[in-house]
């Protein structure tokens, strides 16, 4: 499975996290330390998305591992943002190995990461998919569970609905669709940030200045927190709350 990262609080280069951390994002593209029966290296590709001045957020992506990218440790140090998001992939068995596969995927104004698998897909997903507009599914950036749970849930933020109570729909509804599915998300518009552990390890640390949530620690430094199984993790600028992902399992669409 994938690993990815995120982080709220005062701005900070994404590089000292993507590369200069002792167990960086790229440490845990080629030697990740708790992958939880899902692989061992995350080398189908590796997304960035960060926020600038406006309301949404930039993004890189690419389909290659993100050690043969020589640019972006530059890159990235370039940047001093108070939200992003990035991510390194372990693509599942069958599903394309293309740019447009890999986190954070992006609109209204979100970054959202899938850390995970769906069990029976593309077939214990056909109800939920079938009541996305038919625009929407034809549209679709890739054919990955990843993409798919993504639209499902920015419908939910389109019409409204609180990210939490989103992504705890989300959840639900997924597992009971594939029990035993693998279910870490991210997500963030720049002023919340969420995480949700659902079979795969997540951990958190809070510096005082920001807040990182991540597959596994970046380093040996004293504060991270586990995030218990089957709970979220939410942060705001009032501080890190967590929370069970008492689900709502209901398939209404909206």
């Amino acid at each position: 499975m994938c690993r990815h990262l995120a982080y709220l609080g005062e701005p900070r280069s994404p590089a000292e996290l993507l590369f200069h951390a002792p167990h960086s994002l790229l440490v845990q593209s080629y030697a990740p330390a708790d992958m939880r029966g899902g692989g061992s290296v995350n080398a189908d590709g590796y997304g960035l998305g960060w926020f600038a001045e406006g309301p949404d957020p930039l993004r890189l992506r690419r389909s290659a591992p993100l050690w043969t990218d020589g640019d972006l440790p530059a890159l990235a140090g370039s940047v001093r943002s108070h939200a992003f998001m990035a991510a390194v992939r372990n693509g599942t068995t069958g599903m394309p190995v293309v740019e447009a596969a890999n986190a954070p995927f992006t609109g209204g104004g979100h970054l959202f990461s899938h850390n995970g698998m769906v069990k029976g897909w593309p077939g214990s997903l056909a109800e939920l998919a079938a009541k996305l507009p038919i625009t929407r599914l034809l549209t679709l950036e890739a054919t990955t569970d990843s993409v798919l749970l993504w639209a499902l849930l920015s419908e939910r933020l389109e019409a409204g609905e609180d990210p939490l109570s989103a992504v705890t729909w989300l959840t639900g509804v997924v597992e009971e669709a594939g029990p035993g599915s693998r279910l870490n998300f991210l997500l963030t518009d720049g002023r919340t940030l969420i995480g949700t552990a659902w079979t795969h390890s997540l951990s958190y640390r809070d510096t005082g200045d920001g807040v990182v949530v991540a597959s596994e620690p970046c380093d040996d430094a004293p504060g991270w927190t586990p995030v218990p199984e089957h709970h979220a993790v939410r942060v705001t600028g009032a501080g890190v709350e967590i929370l069970p992902l008492e689900a709502d399992r209901s398939t209404e669409a909206r």
